[in-house]
């Protein structure tokens, strides 16, 4: 088994923490291990032969320093030269391991989820991987708990006895609520977690077919030696993805090909989008508020706080639903319900031209 962990993001809900050469899976949003640290850590278990992190220029010398310590299994850093979704990333590291082990199964991982439950990952990834080794194309789908719009979700044919696999029927972009209720109480939809497992040649294959030029950028990737240096790649990969067009794997292969299965998975996730996810990773205060990184916490007559702060003191008087982070450089107040908007933050100074968002 092969583990691939994209950590290229930019993380930009999690201003003024997360930062260009620093996003949200470089940084602790809990106050310890950084998000990447933690998801290599919980891969180890599953004793993977390699593990490969694809992620770019600016953030790969970062993203080798916070791994150097994990070298019991090879780790390899790959950056990709210019940003081109999740499709060619993919591409690229079933390229390097079929050339290597065209039948070996490769788990895709996000950096920067959460999970409480990593004994129910670890299961649910060696429960895919036997489909993944029949060929199919097996994506892990997270039990809903609530009608959530803010994922995508995958509509499973659990007419077959059994707990899966089950075939995809549909994948289903972000719901509004009336949809997103429907589907919980329907109990064969589940959240899209973007957790894939398949075999190298297989996942190649489907690329051939509904991605030919993506598939012939890759093909023209030549290998010298079957020794794992993949230094010698650089010049070729950044000619590969100045030639490829931007697309997910999702919208590329995933919602297109008949070979998807689903294994449904409870497992305490998160995908920690912004600020207002703080409580699904810590636990909250008996007001209800999450103080994460302070030296103390005063508060008086306030409730629902989410607050960040730099080993500072912290009082709140009389507020309700804020979140509030500070860094050295940096302070952010801001209403709960509008954690989605920090990202709009990060647009303004970046046309101001701040340094704030590097």
């Amino acid at each position: 088994m092969y583990i691939v962990i994209l950590a290229g993001g930019s993380g930009t809900r999690f201003w003024p923490l997360s930062r260009t050469a620093r996003p949200k899976q470089l940084i602790s949003i809990t106050g310890d291990r950084t998000m990447l640290q933690r998801t290599v850590e919980r891969v180890m278990p599953l004793k993977p032969k390699r593990i490969l992190i694809i992620t770019n220029t600016i953030q790969a010398e970062e993203t080798e320093r916070q791994v150097v310590h994990y070298r019991m299994i090879p780790i390899d850093v790959i950056a990709e030269p210019l940003a081109r979704n999740t499709a060619p990333a993919i591409g690229l590291a079933a390229t390097i391991i079929a050339a290597h082990d065209p039948e070996g199964v490769m788990v895709v991982l996000p950096a920067d989820h959460f999970i409480k439950d990593e004994q129910a990952l670890q299961k649910a990834l060696f429960d895919a991987a036997h489909a993944a080794r029949s060929g199919y194309l097996v994506t892990l789908g997270i039990l809903p708990s609530r009608p959530e719009t803010g994922y995508g979700y995958i509509e499973a044919d659990m007419d077959l006895r059994g707990s899966g696999p089950f075939p995809v029927r549909r994948f289903v972009e972000k719901p509004p609520l009336d949809e997103a209720v429907r589907y919980l109480d329907a109990g064969n939809f589940f959240w899209n977690s973007g957790m894939f497992i398949w075999r190298a040649d297989t996942v190649r294959a489907e690329i051939r077919t509904y991605l030919p030029e993506l598939d012939e950028a890759l093909s023209r990737l030549a290998f010298t030696n079957d020794i794992w240096e993949l230094s010698d790649l650089e010049e070729q990969i950044a000619a590969v993805y100045a030639s490829v067009a931007s697309v997910s794997i999702d919208y590329g292969v995933m919602e297109r090909s008949s070979r998807v299965q689903v294994v449904p998975v409870e497992m305490g996730w998160s995908d920690v989008g912004s600020w207002s996810s703080l409580p699904e990773v810590v636990a909250a205060d008996e007001s209800g508020t999450v103080c994460v990184n302070a030296s103390g916490h005063v508060s008086l007559d306030s409730s629902g706080c989410l607050i960040y702060v730099d080993n500072k003191t912290v009082a709140t008087v009389g507020v309700h639903d804020l979140i509030v982070v500070s860094t050295p450089d940096a302070l952010l107040i801001c209403d709960r319900e509008r954690a989605q908007d920090v990202k709009k933050v990060v647009e303004e100074l970046g046309k101001r031209g701040c340094d704030f968002v590097l």
